[in-house]
């Protein structure tokens, strides 16, 4: 599954949780079992924590960081650069 197709399962996946209360519940407590019957295959070994935010609660995501980027670059996006510019 490419990255645009991969995308597209999770939004459809989100739309679902927020459509159906149930299917939501289901998806938090056995991620892993529902995603692979939505047909998302996950990579042996890997760990999926699904969590929900709420009125109180914002879950922020790191990203694990590219192994490609430069200091520079990296500083360049934190940055808000773009265009290659660096520091």
């Amino acid at each position: 599954m490419n990255t645009e197709e991969h995308g597209k399962k999770m939004s459809q996946l989100i739309a679902k949780c927020w459509a159906d209360e149930s299917f939501k519940a289901k998806l938090l407590a056995d991620t892993v079992a529902v995603l692979k019957a939505e047909g998302i295959d996950l990579p042996t070994g890997v760990i999926v924590k699904a969590v929900e935010n709420t009125d109180k609660t914002f879950n922020l995501v790191i990203p694990l960081r590219p192994e490609n980027l430069s200091d520079d670059q990296l500083y360049s996006v934190s940055a808000g650069l773009c265009g290659g510019l660096t520091r």
